[in-house]
């Protein structure tokens, strides 16, 4: 497993994508998601605070109550173009796996603190470089198909 940031929320086309960057490389992950999951992960990172909890902050509390803690979040697989997503939770030194999406899988690792990882085949399959200075993708050839973003 590869530990990748929460680099960004970009909107492209009217649509969000969520940008994992690879720790130490220019090699990032954007996962397309819902506009209301983007939100969810966007205020947490920009300190806004709800007058009244949303519903991952909801989540964070009920898993806070029952006595566990997000360990970490693992998107670990990609099948017809969809990511999916583990909670690892650690439950009184157990850890519980729990499927989830992976925009929510982020929304709650942000306001867990909980770091991120990807599987790095899904890392090979899926991931693109982002040029530093520009932030624009890099092109790449992969099996033979230009890489879009």
């Amino acid at each position: 497993m590869i530990e990748m940031s929460v680099e960004s929320i970009r909107a492209k086309n009217h649509q969000r994508v969520v940008i994992l960057r690879e720790k130490g490389t220019q090699r990032c992950l954007p996962i397309w998601v819902e506009p209301a999951q983007a939100d969810a992960i966007t205020s947490k990172l920009e300190g806004v605070i709800s007058p009244r909890p949303l519903t991952h902050d909801v989540m964070e509390s009920i898993i806070t109550k029952l006595g566990a803690r997000v360990n970490s979040v693992v998107v670990n697989d990609l099948q017809n173009d969809t990511f999916y997503a583990r909670l690892i939770l650690d439950v009184k030194g157990q850890l519980l796996e729990v499927d989830s999406r992976p925009s929510d899988a982020m929304a709650i690792a942000v306001r867990t603190d909980a770091p991120v990882y990807v599987e790095e085949g899904v890392l090979d399959r899926a991931g693109i470089l982002i040029d530093s200075e520009t932030g624009e993708p890099i092109p790449q050839r992969k099996d033979g198909d230009d890489v879009e973003f």
